[in-house]
């Protein structure tokens, strides 16, 4: 049976793969570091391959920094690291899909990259905006395995995970970018084809992170900058000029994405020539002029009336005269006079409602966005008095607002509401504020991930008092108690319907009548008020459940072979077994659980079969067997639950007979 490796992938051998399968001659031989020879990439004979000219010289136009080459080699680098459930600290851990991770963002997305892999829709984040003062990640690009067993959290040996990025550092903007670089090279690879990055920036590095999320994303994928005014203006100021805005980009994953805002319902036309197909009209002409657009610059004749129609000098037609011609031929030209409801004085263009579909789906009612944001999104003191009202005190100061953040969840997600949205710098989870009350208020299903490195409160914070040692405790705190409010609300807008049900005509005529079938049905409140999930799963990055010796088995020194029983940590429970197993095979942490106890052993089942587990240190053949018979996609053990070789084949025999199409694997 295969083992399961724990480690995330390496795409610098994906890519190389993949560069191989477009351009073999490329392909070479080299010697790594360790001394083994391995696959590369010969990349003078690939840039030959991709030039039509003898490439000769390197001047190109670029965007690069002191420690981009680190930032790039840091994402495709794998770690062996994993997320470890602290259920104590969930809420509706059997229920919700919604997650909460803390850790180092870099690891966590290394993490994520085979379960999430084109699954999440829209990605908002908030980062150090590098103002001077802000702490700004210190990633380290070579460890050796001492510091790697030493940094468990989010410190190293030396407590500098984190550090402040003053402006008399001579790297200030080289720090920014690579921290930046590397994250947003990973967080491309969870989007949807259709998703979107949403990103909160002030001036600082507004023009870096443009070029940065450009050569990422590619210039062409640019969305948008939404202006935000986060204060008003400020008297003592540089210059006398108060910088009143902050920016949003946003930035697509591929032309599939688009953004859509409730609109005003187009009219549509139902009429007897044409039953059950609804149309509606369009103007037929362009703000162009007839020395801009000559071929559109003509007469239309209506063919049943002889009626002409000359085109406007200073507005031209849409359409050129050919064009013109094979839209007749579809009956998607409307004339004045053909229809008597219809006031109009020249030709119009016929859509019919199926014409309105588009790469979104059906848009019926909805318009595209503009970048002026709605008046009610608020400013930063708004987002502060939200989380002051939560906290009945100041615990965390210029959080985003939660209309803000929910009016672009709204837009990315407007067509698909059972989204999944990740915000990686989460802070106090104002993201997942934003998607919960969205979601009682649409009726979505939207689910978030939430990313937080558990950066300590100052001990002369409020928050510190108020008991919270960390950001990631005011996050949790703030999705149960804007959780509870949602509820109650949820609750009251229930019980004044029941009130008003009790109170109609109908209920005093037929009170023993209506008193047998007690309140309005549970299925009723259901369908009108669905039951919002404001749960959430909590994770932590920890170091990997398998002793060290199981990933560098050249170490090992000969008296520790007797410790060797077992090759998982003794810390180590069955929920950290499953869940790493499930990352390591590329399946969703967030989805159902359940466990059966048979045998004196415990059996996990998820999602129905995707993956079915037991790490029993003994698994008799009738435990094989019954989760043979369930059939799951994937079955994983302890490689020690069997004593011998042959005790494996067995549960291979046991698998091919009764599930073949099942992927066994132990650990």
């Amino acid at each position: 049976m295969e083992h399961m490796k724990f480690e995330t992938p390496d795409m610098v051998a994906g890519n190389i793969e993949k560069i191989g399968a477009l351009f073999p001659a490329a392909i070479t031989e080299m010697r790594g570091e360790d001394g083994q020879i391995k696959k590369g990439i010969n990349f003078e004979v690939l840039k030959q391959l991709l030039s039509r000219d003898v490439v000769d010289g390197d001047e190109c136009y670029e965007f690069t920094w002191v420690g981009k080459k680190a930032a790039m080699a840091e994402a495709a680098r794998p770690i062996t690291k994993t997320l470890r459930p602290v259920k104590e600290d969930s809420r509706d851990w059997d229920t919700t899909q919604n997650l909460y991770i803390e850790g180092d963002n870099l690891e966590v997305l290394k993490i994520l990259q085979e379960s999430y892999l084109g699954k999440v829709k829209m990605i908002y984040i908030d980062p150090p905006y590098n103002t001077g003062h802000d702490f700004i990640y210190r990633d380290k690009f070579q460890r050796s395995q001492q510091e790697e067993n030493e940094q468990m959290g989010m410190y190293d040996e030396d407590e500098n995970q984190m550090f402040e990025n003053t402006e008399s550092n001579g790297r200030f903007h080289s720090d920014w970018c690579s921290m930046m670089y590397s994250r947003l090279t990973l967080a491309r690879n969870l989007l949807t084809d259709d998703g979107a990055v949403v990103i909160s920036i002030d001036d600082n590095e507004y023009s870096n992170l443009r070029k940065t999320c450009d050569e990422i994303f590619g210039a062409s994928n640019f969305v948008a900058v939404f202006p935000w005014r986060k204060r008003t203006a400020k008297t003592d100021v540089p210059f006398g000029v108060s910088q009143d805005y902050e920016w949003i980009l946003c930035y697509a994953k591929s032309s599939n994405f688009i953004a859509r805002v409730n609109g005003t319902e187009r009219r549509y036309y139902e009429t007897p020539d044409y039953p059950g197909k609804p149309w509606r009209i369009h103007d037929l002409t362009k703000q162009t002029t007839a020395s801009e657009r000559p071929n559109s610059y003509f007469t239309i004749v209506n063919p049943k009336t002889g009626e002409e129609y000359p085109a406007n000098p200073n507005r031209t037609w849409a359409i050129s005269k050919e064009t013109f011609e094979d839209y007749y031929k579809q009956n998607r030209i409307v004339f004045p006079g053909d229809y008597s409801f219809l006031n109009i004085s020249k030709p119009a263009l016929r859509y019919w409602k199926e014409d309105d579909m588009d790469k979104a789906g059906d848009l019926f009612g909805l318009m595209s966005v503009s970048t002026k944001l709605p008046d009610d999104v608020g400013m930063s003191l708004d987002g502060t008095k939200e989380i002051t009202r939560i906290f009945d005190g100041k615990v965390f100061s210029f959080p985003k607002t939660v209309p803000l953040l929910k009016f672009f969840v709204d837009i990315c997600t407007k067509t698909d509401k059972e989204a999944i949205i990740l915000d990686f710098f989460s802070g106090s989870a104002t993201t997942a504020h934003a998607v919960m009350q969205l979601n009682a208020e649409d009726g979505g299903h939207r689910k978030f991930i939430m990313v937080q490195l558990p950066e300590p409160c100052d001990e002369k914070s409020e928050a510190f008092k108020a008991g919270y040692k960390n950001i990631c405790e005011i996050g949790k705190e703030r999705i149960r108690r804007a959780g509870d409010k949602i509820q109650q609300a949820r609750l009251e807008t229930i019980s004044t319907i029941q009130h008003e049900w009790d109170q109609t005509t109908y209920y005093v005529e037929h009170q023993e009548e209506c008193d047998k079938l007690g309140k309005l049905p549970d299925e009723f409140y259901e369908k009108e008020f669905p039951i919002i999930d404001t749960g959430f799963r909590v994770f932590r990055v920890d170091s990997s459940n398998m002793k060290d010796v199981y990933y560098q088995p050249e170490e090992l020194e000969q008296q520790s072979m007797f410790d060797l029983v077992s090759n998982i940590k003794d810390d180590r429970t069955d929920l950290d077994l499953l869940y790493a197993c499930l990352l390591d095979w590329g399946v969703e942490i967030h989805l159902p659980h359940t466990s059966t106890d048979l045998d004196g052993c415990t059996v996990h089942n998820v999602d129905n079969g995707a993956l079915m587990a037991c790490f029993s240190p003994n698994v008799p053949r009738s435990v094989v067997e019954y989760m043979a018979k369930q059939q799951p996609l994937r079955a994983v053990f302890r490689d020690s639950a069997f004593a011998s070789d042959d005790a494996k084949i067995n549960v291979t025999e046991i698998f091919k007979n009764l599930s073949p199409d099942t992927k066994v694997k132990v650990i």
